[in-house]
């Protein structure tokens, strides 16, 4: 059974509203907003940024999105880690 995956600027949509919002209260680290921006313009982790891979963007937004924290955080990073990991 084929899993369909929500586009990564709908993704990068949800990350906005939420990380904001979350108790800890941090706001968006400085090292996630290029990634988050470039994932806003993304439709597939396939599609190519510049001269990055869409792979790659994501791989860099999750290992800069550490302050991010709560349940909507986790769910994202995990839907975002399986994209990684799917071919």
């Amino acid at each position: 059974m084929a899993t369909t995956n929500r586009p990564l600027s709908a993704i990068a949509r949800e990350i906005r509203q939420n990380w904001k919002k979350e108790v800890s209260g941090t706001s968006l680290y400085f090292g996630a907003v290029p990634y988050l921006d470039a994932m806003s313009g993304m439709d597939k982790i396939t599609d190519p940024y510049f001269m990055d891979s869409g792979r790659s963007i994501v791989a860099y937004f999750l290992s800069n999105a550490s302050t991010w924290r709560g349940e909507t955080a986790k769910r994202i990073k995990l839907e975002l880690n399986k994209m990684l990991k799917s071919r």
